[in-house]
């Protein structure tokens, strides 16, 4: 039972900040970081990066729509072309700068909208996996299981990594409940935890309408920017270790 811990992290933007990244850091095993598009900009991508790479924590690049103003969680039409630009825009950008402070971008995982949008779109999945071939192939995309970026990542040559999220509901389909539903974010730490072992170790999780779902995962995601993220984090990772269950980063 192997199990790799991510958040996403430097979602802070000018002097706003959102969460607490270096407390993070000090939990997960495995840092999804904001690229400017939907949070983050080149201060926080550079403080982000650095910490990680003192911490040991491996650096994956949160691509997104640009979306500053929804903070990345509003559908959008894009063309193929210019996602796929945007993408290797944002991917360059985090991975320069990662690489500067002695790190290195190892995954890759889209954020909100986008990260939903893929999973069923097979244009847009394209595009963005279009622009990881054009940067590097080796690099793995982070996704839920089923999805359809699986299918188009694997005509690319493109790995892909099959996550689950230990504070988000789950619909029958093993879909995301859509955040505008009541308790489409589960906020005790006391399940957060034990649903995140369940998905360790039992490769399932209740859905919300009591269905049991199987979540084939090798990552585990606890949002960095809800109440208390620091303490669910802690719980999910205590839990985790508890159990047996050895964390370790997939990239």
């Amino acid at each position: 039972m192997v199990i790799d811990l991510n958040a996403d992290l430097g979602e802070g933007f000018g002097i706003w900040r959102l969460g607490d990244d270096m407390a993070l850091l000090d939990i997960v095993t495995s840092a999804n970081v904001a690229c400017g598009f939907h949070a983050g900009d080149p201060v926080t991508i550079r403080r982000t990066c650095a910490a990680a790479v003192d911490r040991g924590v491996t650096i994956g690049a949160q691509v997104s729509y640009r979306d500053l103003a929804h903070f990345g969680r509003r559908e959008m039409e894009v063309e193929p072309e210019e996602l796929c630009a945007e993408v290797l825009y944002q991917l360059a950008a985090v991975d320069g700068i990662a690489r500067a402070m002695g790190g290195r971008v190892s995954y890759v995982k889209p954020h909100g909208a986008l990260y939903n949008r893929i999973c069923r779109d097979r244009e847009q999945a394209a595009a963005v996996i279009d622009a990881v071939a054009d940067y590097d192939p080796s690099l793995p995309v982070l996704t839920l299981p089923g999805s359809v970026v699986h299918e188009v990542a694997a005509a690319e040559g493109i790995p892909t990594v099959s996550e689950a999220f230990a504070d988000r509901a789950y619909t029958s389909a093993g879909a995301l409940v859509p955040r505008r539903e009541p308790g489409a974010v589960i906020h005790d730490v006391e399940e957060v935890s034990a649903r995140a072992v369940r998905m360790a170790v039992e490769r399932t999780v209740t859905s919300a309408d009591g269905r049991q779902v199987p979540v084939p995962a090798r990552s585990i995601c606890v949002h960095g920017d809800t109440p208390d993220a620091v303490s669910l984090a802690r719980a999910v990772r205590d839990g985790l270790l508890e159990a047996g269950v050895v964390l370790q980063a997939f990239a």
